[in-house]
């Protein structure tokens, strides 16, 4: 009788590192290399038994935690601290760093995942616009009026002259600045104006 044997899905030796870490609770500050190498070395040999597709970069680390081992194993320069190589350095200290900034990426990757869940599904209310102000009427559109129609109004302007009898007119001078303004100012008074209200008659 077989056995089925389900394996976590690495993107790549830090996150499979990261992994071992946090399942034995190892400080990333003082990782045990020897214990940390031997169980990435199982979990390498492992996949390899699986037939899993095993990537370069998973050898290279095996190689690189073998190399850290050895160089914690051998006996240490009377002048340098336990732990260090010859440069003073600790030789696990290029290795916790990668691990760290790997882990930094790999969280500010898993917020913006989150976010995009949320927002996935949500549907923001879109401002409503602003009230359009009242159509005009089309025969009240700019350029709709003919001069047939100012001629019409001006016709009703001059029947009203009329009904009123004869009367005395005076030259008045008017130019055609102070005309504007009277009709601006007319029609800052009301919504909409007649034309034959323009005359004050």
């Amino acid at each position: 009788m077989g056995y089925e044997v389900k394996l976590e899905v690495f993107e790549g030796p830090l996150d499979l590192l990261l992994h071992l870490i946090k399942k034995h609770e190892i400080d990333v500050f003082d990782i045990p290399i020897a214990f940390i190498t031997q169980q990435y070395l199982e979990y390498v040999d492992l996949m390899r038994t699986l037939n899993l597709d095993l990537a370069g970069e998973f050898l290279v680390m095996a190689a690189t935690l073998t190399k850290v081992k050895s160089q914690m194993l051998l006996p240490a320069d009377e002048t340098a601290a336990e732990g260090e190589d010859e440069s003073g350095q600790d030789p696990r200290a290029e290795l916790v760093q990668r691990l760290l900034e790997y882990q930094r990426y790999k969280d500010a990757a898993e917020v913006l995942e989150k976010r995009q869940e949320v927002w996935r599904d949500v549907f923001p209310r879109r401002a409503e616009p602003p009230p359009l102000p009242p159509v005009p009427e089309a025969d009240l559109l700019p350029g709709s009026v003919s001069l047939f129609d100012l001629l019409d109004s001006l016709r009703k302007v001059l029947d009203r002259v009329s009904d009123q009898g004869v009367r005395e007119i005076t030259l008045e001078r008017i130019t055609v600045s102070e005309k504007i303004t009277y009709i601006l100012s007319r029609l800052k008074e009301a919504e909409s104006l007649i034309f034959e209200d323009l005359f004050d008659l």
